[in-house]
This record gives C-alpha cells, sequence and structure tokens, in this order.
C-alpha cells in the first residue's frame, strides 16, 4: 500500500484523505491533501478534480504551507497574512 507522510506525521493513505465530496475544508484535510500531491499519491490535477478545486486554489493552499506552516491554512487568519 502506498503512503506519505501526513501533516502530522503519520502515514497517509489513498483511503485517509478527505471525501470527495468535502465541503467544509479545515486546515487538517487542505494539509492532507497538499501532501498527498507533494508525495505523489494523486497528482495536481487529480486533487483538484477530486475535490472540484481550481489550479490556484490549490497552489494558495501549498504556497501558505511554504510561508506560515499550518496555521497559514486558517480562512479567517488570510488577511493576518497578506500583505
Amino acid at each position: 500500500m502506498r503512503y506519505v507522510i501526513g501533516p502530522d506525521g503519520s502515514p497517509l493513505t489513498i483511503a485517509d484523505l478527505p471525501p470527495k465530496d468535502t465541503k467544509r475544508w479545515v486546515i487538517r484535510r487542505k494539509a492532507e491533501v497538499v501532501a498527498a500531491v507533494r508525495g505523489g499519491l494523486l497528482s495536481m490535477e487529480e486533487a483538484c478534480d477530486r475535490y472540484t478545486l481550481t489550479v490556484d486554489e490549490f497552489l494558495s493552499w501549498q504556497r501558505s504551507i511554504d510561508k506560515h506552516g499550518l496555521p497559514g491554512l486558517r480562512a479567517t487568519r488570510i488577511q493576518d497574512y497578506r500583505g
């Protein structure tokens, strides 16, 4: 079984990813999708198709993690990190 290391340090498989119909994107779910793409479980295109995301939306999650870590994914905190 293929897996990557998830945002919390535990193994993450395709089965562990958020459901395809996810509507509420909490920090952990966004981070899991980014980790899955970075680790090669899903391509960016597959992730965007699976979760109905735009490429820009996915890339913004990735940039937020790179710049601010997991707290950068908190939607209500976005204004604190822009500038």
